[in-house]
């Protein structure tokens, strides 16, 4: 059975229905739980021209942040929380890779059509995986 798992989070609301999941798989595997949110970078983003605060390295600070609260409600060391900055897919499976994890856990939501089939970020981890991937299909809002 599993042995490590990463929990790739995005860090919204929904993530309180997948992080069910993630506790309750940790629980059934005893696998050890690594936790990891990409920060995009900001496209054509410039410091000088803008001559504003550094809007990137605020979205890490409010990103260590939010992890800093989803490492202890899921009993996850520090130490195992990555905060990345980059294109997420690459950054995700960088760290699975990096840290030897034999399952991917992320959201996933139920969109239609084309969106459904391209651009997804859970779509993308779980054709470029070199491990098992879980998504979790977030509840559609009514």
């Amino acid at each position: 059975m599993y042995k490590h798992i990463l929990f790739a989070t995005d860090l919204t609301e929904e993530t309180d229905y997948v992080i069910a999941k993630v506790r309750a798989m940790c629980d059934y595997t005893k696998a050890k739980l690594s936790i990891v949110h990409v920060v995009e970078p900001l496209p054509g983003y410039s410091y000088a021209y803008l001559g504003i605060e550094d809007i990137e390295g605020q979205l890490v600070d409010e990103a260590r942040q939010s992890m800093e609260k989803l490492g202890t409600k899921l009993s996850v060391p520090k130490e195992m929380q990555h905060v990345e900055i980059g294109p997420t897919k690459t950054k995700i499976l960088g760290i699975a890779d990096e840290i030897g994890a034999d399952l991917i856990i992320c959201g996933s939501h139920g969109r239609h059509g084309l969106s459904l089939l391209l651009g997804s970020t859970a779509n993308a981890i779980l054709h470029g995986a070199k491990c098992d991937v879980l998504t979790v299909r977030l509840p559609e809002e009514e």
